[in-house]
């Protein structure tokens, strides 16, 4: 009987070819959640989206965390309400709604306001909030992306629990209603970003956060007594950038085209003010600035001052 499937290439058995397309398939995976972005130092540096079932993770383990709260706060109350007597029972219970208001609503906000722009969720599963334009992230932009989670979550509970008790006609408005919102609900799983309406309306992303910990020393063009001699950074323009800086310039210094690195360049010398001396090129700069930089965050986290970027002049 003769053999009808395709030969395989002269060279190359079967497992090196199912090995091949297992790669391919896996970087075409890969492919679809990460993102570039454009840095305002000029830098284009790649992303990778979370997933819709981290994303999900984490919802759940800071819902859990909200409830606890709650729950801890309410037994606390029924407490104090049997030491204080029934006569304060009403007072008791209208400070647990306005505080189970404020977690419900603020909990999320308060935690992606910070530096570290991620809930205990989403650190939990290395996850972290955004902005799709590359800046920092904005409290207008936490702001507009929580408020609409009561759109996105709120409402489609508040339909189901009326489709339950509601009559006929009642339930059946109740359950459009449900559907319609059901869009807000499902949204991450049919656009390709994984975004929420939030997201969207925000210009955020939920990312999977970057490494915390300063990153090894690249720098090996030129040594470091040759550094100090040539470039002789003053404190303040040593710690001109941050810690997501020092992450970025490390992506130029590794996988940049010239261009690129003359851009950043200028734009480093341009916010410390450095006057290049003479014969000094854009990746001897760089190379002197990340050392000088690393070496200033090293000490400053030493002394339990971090960092995180630019922006960030109060610590």
């Amino acid at each position: 009987m003769t053999n009808t499937s395709a030969p395989a290439r002269p060279g190359i058995s079967m497992e090196a070819a199912e090995r091949r397309r297992a790669r391919l398939a896996e970087q075409i995976r890969v492919g679809k959640m990460t993102r570039t972005l454009v840095t305002p130092e000029g830098a284009a540096i790649r992303l990778k989206l979370a997933a819709v079932v981290e994303r999900g993770g984490a919802f759940m383990i800071d819902v859990a965390i909200q409830w606890a709260i709650v729950i801890g706060t309410l037994l606390g109350l029924a407490f104090l309400m049997g030491a204080m007597g029934m006569d304060r029972a009403n007072f008791a219970f209208a400070f647990w709604m306005v505080f189970y208001f404020f977690v419900r609503n603020f909990y999320y906000i308060f935690f992606e306001i910070g530096r570290k722009a991620a809930t205990p969720g989403k650190r939990a599963l290395g996850l972290r909030v955004a902005s799709r334009d590359g800046g920092r992230l904005t409290a207008d932009a936490v702001l507009a992306r929580n408020f609409m989670r009561e759109v996105e979550l709120g409402l489609p509970f508040q339909f189901l629990i009326m489709s339950m008790g509601s009559d006929q006609v009642g339930a059946w408005m109740a359950l459009m209603g449900l559907a319609w919102s059901g869009v807000f609900l499902f949204f991450p799983v049919f656009n390709k970003d994984k975004m929420r309406v939030g997201d969207l309306l925000a210009g955020t992303w939920v990312i999977k956060a970057p490494k915390a910990q300063l990153m090894s020393d690249i720098v090996t063009a030129v040594k470091a007594t040759e550094q100090g001699n040539r470039f002789a950074f003053t404190p303040q323009q040593a710690e001109a950038y941050g810690i997501h800086e020092l992450h970025v310039l490390e992506d130029v210094l590794r996988q940049s085209t010239p261009e690129i690195k003359q851009q950043v360049a200028e734009r480093i010398r341009a916010k410390i003010g450095w006057v290049p001396g003479p014969g000094e090129t854009e990746l001897t700069f760089l190379e002197a600035y990340y050392a000088a930089l690393r070496k200033r965050l090293e000490q400053r986290m030493l002394l339990g001052e971090r960092k995180s970027d630019k922006y960030d002049v109060g610590r």
